[in-house]
């Protein structure tokens, strides 16, 4: 049984990345994890901005670079908001305990998350960002990994509707 689904979303400024944000956090429940990638500066701190607001909380979020970790309360979920990137190896990542993270009832936003694939619970979302042509578009590639998010995807993509990529190679 297959248990990945790949799809992309376009987005052409801040406001498609917010909404295409809006609609992930629509279908996330407790002890999810978003695992983004992509170039630096092409969306990922904008993207969790959204997803935390779209959660219903009101502190502001802030990209956690050099504190590795930011804990958001006061939302239908709580957030973990992690940046991994100055992690040099899989073994630091026992310091920012994790497995306890991915079971604490909230949602788990991994910035850099793709590399420390080895350290990610079996259910996940890589959420990929990729610069477009022009200055603000950019290309969000969604692979769901996991039983639980394949029974959410038709869902997922229901809430994409105006933001999908019809990709023929999919």
């Amino acid at each position: 049984m297959n248990l990945t689904a790949d799809f992309s979303a376009c987005s052409s400024g801040p406001e498609d990345t917010a909404a295409i944000a809006r609609a992930i956090a629509a279908v996330l429940v407790p002890n999810d994890v978003l695992v983004l990638g992509g170039d630096l500066g092409a969306g990922k701190t904008t993207f969790t901005k959204a997803l935390g607001a779209a959660l219903g909380i009101e502190e502001s979020i802030t990209s956690p670079t050099f504190t590795l970790h930011q804990q958001y309360d006061g939302g239908r979920l709580m957030l973990h908001h992690l940046d991994v990137y100055r992690i040099d190896q899989i073994e630091e990542v026992v310091d920012l305990a994790l497995p306890e993270l991915f079971e604490s009832g909230g949602a788990v936003v991994l910035e850099w998350g793709d590399t420390i694939a080895p350290a990610l619970p079996a259910d996940y979302v890589l959420v990929s960002f990729e610069f477009g042509d022009g200055d603000d578009d950019r290309e969000i590639s969604l692979t769901a990994i996991g039983q639980s998010w394949m029974k959410r995807v038709p869902a997922l993509k229901k809430t994409l509707v105006g933001h999908l990529v019809d990709r023929q190679d999919a």
